[in-house]
Order: structure tokens, then sequence, then C-alpha cells
């Protein structure tokens, strides 16, 4: 860990943002391969109409969500190095409740924006795309409108900016976000029945909860939990 904290706080620019434009990459192909193994896999768990053929479109926004997510990157960077980001090293408990922490922070602050992208004058300029592809697929993840990618990443590095977290954290936290975000687009459940009768597991949002979202627009608005759309009256019935 130290190794890496060093090499980025040293680099040149243009090997780091090499580095993280690779880094970004890698997190697509791997979301979209074990995302489309997972749906064969559960394929008898399906919860939505099966998806078209990819079209050439949604390659080029995927590739555009890409770039878009090392420019944040770089940014993030570059606010480190400038000192408006800081990070603990430490790795022991308080590391791992600042991933609690950042589940908890980030949960009700995309909820925020998510209603906020709903919002009727503003629905065509940003959300718009990432409802169009109503029939889920793990690349549907990373269907977004541009100006949306860049709220998303405002938004998270508003956050860390505002509050130090570990890097043992927030890499927890960065890779739970991207494993949810590809349950949420399956198209399959793949979480077993007894899930949604359990006091916790009932209020995690899964495949189901977010595939009722592209199908139902004005409902589950939530990322990881339904918490906040249970207690703000959005959360579909069934």
């Amino acid at each position: 860990m130290s190794t890496i904290i060093e090499w980025l706080q040293t680099a040149p620019l243009w090997q780091a943002v090499l580095a993280l434009l690779l880094e970004n990459a890698l997190i697509l192909v791997l979301a979209v391969v074990v995302g489309e193994w997972a749906v064969k896999h559960y394929a008898d768990r399906r919860i939505a109409e099966v998806a078209p053929p990819v079209e050439h479109f949604e390659l080029l926004v995927a590739a555009s969500s890409v770039f878009l997510n090392t420019v944040v990157t770089i940014v993030g960077l570059l606010l480190w190095r400038a000192g408006y980001i800081r990070f603990r090293t430490d790795t022991g408990i308080w590391a791992w409740l600042d991933v609690l922490a950042l589940l908890a922070i980030m949960d009700l602050a995309m909820y925020v924006l998510h209603r906020v992208a709903h919002l009727p004058w503003l629905f065509p300029i940003l959300h718009k795309m990432h409802h169009y592809y109503d029939k889920p697929r793990p690349l549907t993840l990373f269907i977004l409108n541009p100006a949306e990618n860049l709220a998303f990443g405002a938004l998270w590095l508003a956050v860390i900016m505002i509050y130090p977290a570990s890097w043992l954290g927030m890499s927890i936290y960065l890779v739970i976000n991207v494993v949810s975000g590809t349950i949420g687009h399956l198209g399959v459940e793949p979480f077993p029945g007894w899930w949604s009768h359990t006091p916790v597991f009932s209020s995690i949002a899964g495949s189901t909860f977010h595939a009722r979202h592209h199908q139902h627009m004005h409902c589950n608005f939530g990322f990881y939990t339904s918490v906040w759309d249970r207690m703000m009256g959005t959360l579909r019935k069934e």
C-alpha cells in the first residue's frame, strides 16, 4: 500500500494518467465479464426482459465513461497532491468503520442526487440516456450521460475532501460501489428469496430493487440500501 501511495505522489502526471486509465478500463471489463457470468449462471431467476444486442452507441458511451471516470480520478489525485484531499493509512478498526461511514454518506447523497436527476426539467438533460436502456445488463452501469457521470464524480470528490477517510476504507468502498452497481444491472436476481424476509438483508438494494427502478422510474432511487426510499415514500410496494 505504501509503495502505491508513494508512487502516486511522485510519478510524472502522464504515467499516473495512463495507469489510472488502465485501472478504469479494467474495472469496466471485470464488471461486464463477471456480470455476464452471473446473468448466465442465474438465468432461471430473470427479473427483467432480456436486453437486445449491444449497440455501437452503448460501447461509445461506455468508453466515454471510462475516460470521464479517469478524469475524475486524476482531479482527485491533483487535489490530494495539493493537500485539499487527505486520507489516513491506518488499517485497524477505524479504517473498517470508514467503509460503513462512506456507504452511509454516499447512500444518502446519491439518493438525493438521483431524485434531483429525475426532476422533469433536468431529467432529459441529465438522466434520460440511462433510462433509455430499460432492459438492464452489466454494461448498462456505464451508460451514463457525461454530465451525470461527472456529477457523481464531483459528489465523491466533495465527500472525501470533507471526510478524511483511510486509504483502506476508500478502496473497499469503491470496490463495493462497483459490485453493487453491477448487481443492480444484471437483469437477474442472484440473491436467494429468503433475503427479502430478513431485517438486514431486506434493506439491501439488490438487482430486483434497481430493475424495478428501470421499469418504474418514479420509485426505488436508492443505490446501496432501500432505507431512504422507505423513509421518503418512494419504495415500490412489492
